[in-house]
């Protein structure tokens, strides 16, 4: 068990305490699980504005004409598709048929790309891109250096607007822009989110993070802006349905069984390719699915799922009481002929057969 004493703080560790939020281990980090309450977190961020720290994310800066080729060949999807600008969400393959992480990555201009990583990978995916690294790319690791707000819900627009002269509403989904944000410039201000709710990220210097915290609670003040804790994140992804790492996905699940075939682009050779199309020609044995319980009973990650027999057919990933829908939903991963939404599954729970069925994510319906 993590003690505080190792754990790495980010530069907003102080402010959280000071909130009164409940501080645990994650990644390496002390961070904010709660402030007032998941419930009240989760809430605030599907019909208003909240702020998580997720400074503890990696970044990494590439450079040079090679950048590209590299990116291409560590990631599956396919950046060649990118302009300046936009940002893509990839995967990392590994050689053995696994995930070492999914990232994301935005294109600067042709010869500059900027990688977002999972903050429990960061050394992780930098040993692996510098393993593929022969052609002499500049890499840069600013993580340590580097502060991330995500600013989420249907009034995150709103509450950034006042804060910058870039034109937030014209901005597209999974774009980005550099500019002037709260009297501070060089400001990186993306489009992108982890919670289904819309809204923006902000990447900045670990220097100005008091302030920019400032600025955008004083600009969301009309909004009732409240921060967010870890927890909240969590069971807000997952109503998405979105794939965290480390439950989900991780070194021995394929994105072909993850459901992440959309960002697994055979066009091109990337680590692993083959082995991954074989699979893709082939059909995958298991699946990642959602569920949906339909008696009473949480899953949580680890969780077997079994079939009407009571055979196991699998094991839950990730599971939460959905704050939303007020139902308890989960993912995991099932033999491939039990995939397919409706299909009656059972979550084994102390012992117990819980009755649950497939369902198609997201969980939440737009």
């Amino acid at each position: 068990m993590e003690t505080t004493t190792e754990l790495k703080s980010t530069a907003l560790s102080q402010k959280h305490i000071s909130l009164g939020a409940k501080m645990v281990p994650f990644a390496g980090y002390n961070m904010p699980v709660s402030y007032t309450g998941l419930n009240d977190e989760h809430t605030t961020v599907r019909n208003g504005v909240g702020v998580f720290d997720v400074s503890h994310m990696g970044e990494f800066v590439l450079k040079g004409d090679k950048a590209l080729d590299l990116i291409q060949r560590v990631t599956s999807n396919d950046a060649s598709k990118l302009a300046d600008g936009k940002v893509q969400y990839s995967c990392m393959p590994n050689d053995i048929g696994g995930i070492v992480d999914d990232l994301l990555v935005y294109r600067y201009k042709a010869d500059e790309y900027y990688l977002v990583v999972n903050a429990s990978n960061i050394e992780k995916d930098w040993n692996w891109i510098q393993k593929y690294n022969v052609h002499g790319v500049d890499m840069k690791n600013i993580s340590d250096a580097t502060s991330l707000l995500a600013v989420q819900g249907p009034k995150a627009l709103a509450t950034l607007q006042k804060l910058t002269d870039v034109n937030l509403s014209a901005m597209e989904y999974y774009s980005f822009a550099v500019g002037k944000f709260a009297g501070f410039d060089e400001i990186i201000i993306s489009n992108t989110g982890y919670t289904g709710a819309g809204g923006f990220e902000i990447y900045f210097p670990n220097a100005i993070a008091d302030k920019i915290w400032d600025a955008i609670f004083e600009a969301g003040k009309e909004f009732g802006i409240k921060p967010i804790g870890l927890g909240a994140r969590d069971t807000l992804r997952l109503e998405m349905g979105f794939c965290l790492y480390g439950s989900d996905i991780d070194d021995t699940t394929s994105p072909l069984e993850a459901g992440l075939g959309w960002i697994t682009k055979f066009t091109k050779e990337f680590t692993n390719s083959k082995v991954l199309l074989e699979q893709k020609e082939k059909g995958v044995t298991k699946k990642l699915v959602g569920f949906e319980m339909l008696e009473r009973g949480i899953p949580r990650h680890d969780y077997e799922i079994a079939d009407a027999a009571g055979a196991v057919i699998g094991r839950v990933t990730s599971g939460t009481q959905s704050p939303s829908l007020n139902i308890a939903i989960g993912m995991g991963y099932v033999k491939t002929e039990f995939a397919k939404a409706d299909t009656e599954i059972f979550i084994k729970i102390r012992d117990k057969a819980i009755k649950a069925k497939v369902v198609k994510m997201p969980f939440l319906k737009k």
